[in-house]
């Protein structure tokens, strides 16, 4: 059976940093391509960062470029995103995707708030 966990997320102020999870079992994760979305409340879920199977390839939203890093451990199932600069556009919830060959899996998300 296929779970993807996010964790890591939680209010923070503008400027400051949150590092999101995802941790994955059910699938060969070293296979997948793996990608953060994120969702904010009347807007379209949209792709945040990409990052390939052997973690070599990478790629950010514009709006992202610089203040995110995706990043992943493949001997522990587990996916990253290091967010800092956070700003109050940020708010989101943020969803863990898996494309393993022609599936596609994803997390149940964690919630990101950037308030003061």
């Amino acid at each position: 059976q296929v779970h993807l966990v996010e964790s890591g997320g939680g209010l923070v102020q503008p400027g400051g940093s949150l590092r999101l999870s995802c941790e994955v079992s059910g699938f060969v994760f070293s296979r997948a391509i793996m990608n953060w979305y994120r969702q904010a409340p009347g807007k379209e879920r949209e792709l945040v960062a990409g990052i390939s199977s052997n973690g070599r390839g990478t790629a950010y939203a514009d709006s992202v470029k610089g203040r995110f890093t995706i990043s992943r451990d493949n001997t522990k199932n587990t996916l990253f995103l290091q967010m800092d600069s956070l700003k109050p556009e940020d708010t989101a919830f943020y969803y863990c995707n898996a494309q393993a060959g022609t599936v596609n899996y994803w997390g149940p998300g964690t919630q990101v708030t950037v308030s003061s």
